[in-house]
This record gives C-alpha cells, sequence and structure tokens, in this order.
C-alpha cells in the first residue's frame, strides 16, 4: 500500500479510511496504529477519521466488525457442499487459520477488547455468526457420536484450539522444544488439531 492512499469519491470516505487502517496494523502491528497516521495515509484532515468513526475504538471495532462477517462468508462457501459435521468442522478449521493469515490485520485487533468495543451490537452479531457455525457442526457432532458432548464448551475450546494455532505459528519455528521444523503448512497443522479434537470428542 502507498504511503498515500488515492483520492476518495465522498461516498468511499469509509472504506479509504478502513484500508488506511488495515494497512497500517499490517506494517506496524496495532501498537502502531494512530488516526492521525491513518488519516495522512488516507490523504484527508487528521479530523476525518474521528468525524466518521467517532474515535480510535470506532474505526478498529468497525474493522473486527469486517473480521467475524470475512469468516463468516468463507466458512458458509467452503462447508456448502458437505452434510457431514466431522468433514464440516475439519475444513472451518483450515478456513478459520487461512482466513487469519489473509487478513493479518484483521486477525491481529478481533479479540482486542482493550482496542475494540465488544459491546456494539454490530460487533456481537458478527461475532455470533461465525461462531455459530462451530457451535452448530458441533452439535451435530453430539448427535452423530456423543449424546454427552457438552458443545458450549467443546466450541470454545475448539475455537481457542485454532486461534491459538494462529497466534503461535508464526513463533513456531524459532521454538525448537514445538518442533518447529516438522509443523508443515498452517492450514495442515490446522486439520491434524481439527482430527485429534474430533478424536477427543467423539467420546
Amino acid at each position: 500500500m502507498s504511503a498515500l492512499a488515492k483520492p476518495y469519491h465522498r461516498g468511499d470516505l469509509d472504506r479509504t479510511l478502513k484500508d488506511a487502517a488495515v494497512g497500517l496494523i499490517t506494517e506496524l502491528g496495532p501498537a502502531g496504529f494512530s488516526l492521525r497516521e491513518v488519516a495522512r495515509r488516507a490523504g484527508v484532515s487528521h479530523a476525518a477519521p474521528a468525524h466518521h468513526f467517532g474515535d480510535s475504538r470506532g474505526l478498529l471495532t468497525s474493522i473486527a466488525v469486517e473480521a467475524f462477517e470475512t469468516l463468516d462468508r468463507a466458512i458458509t462457501e467452503a462447508i456448502a457442499d458437505c452434510t457431514d459435521p466431522r468433514e464440516r468442522f475439519v475444513i472451518m478449521a483450515r478456513v478459520y487459520v487461512r482466513t487469519g493469515i489473509d487478513y493479518p490485520a484483521h486477525a491481529a485487533i478481533v479479540f482486542r477488547a482493550d482496542l475494540v468495543d465488544c459491546d456494539d451490537p454490530r460487533y456481537q452479531h458478527a461475532g455470533l455468526l461465525a461462531y455459530g457455525h462451530l457451535e452448530s457442526v458441533l452439535a451435530g457432532i453430539r448427535d452423530l457420536t456423543n449424546p454427552a458432548l457438552d458443545v458450549s464448551n467443546a466450541t470454545r475450546l475448539a475455537w481457542s484450539a485454532m486461534q491459538g494455532l494462529l497466534t503461535l505459528y508464526p513463533n513456531m519455528e524459532r521454538l525448537s522444544f514445538l518442533g518447529g521444523s516438522e509443523l508443515g503448512e498452517p492450514e495442515q497443522l490446522a486439520e491434524r488439531f481439527a482430527e485429534l479434537l474430533l478424536a477427543g470428542l467423539a467420546g
């Protein structure tokens, strides 16, 4: 992304600001984020981001909503032709990790309660859509293989495992005690994790 965005059309300012924020976070991480720098990159006045999003939390919350919406769309498309909940579970693990890798800025802030407004109705709605995919597929696994499965905790466990992989993977190769040289691609590792989880969840 260039230092300064192309001139925007009036109706595109929200998108221009979000793109500038995403580029900034991708380059410098959440710690390098500032509304002033977003405005500079977007080629607008320093007051423009606050005018459109209220404050930095408003802008970052908007990006976090996009993160959940993007994940929801990716999962919906990936599992559309699959009916077996066990296969869906493995597919979703791969999609979760792939989406986080493809959208690193979104992944970096989506769960940052110190940066985003977790009480925002849009954030909660989008998050529940994405989370609901996993909860639904685990309910299917319960019905198919393990009537005693605690779906709520199984959903939290599975989500935590994939988010943990997404967070740790970039540093795993440097951590020899984790066997970094034998990891393979992140999506392959996500699939292996999902299969291990399935073995435990089957009861």
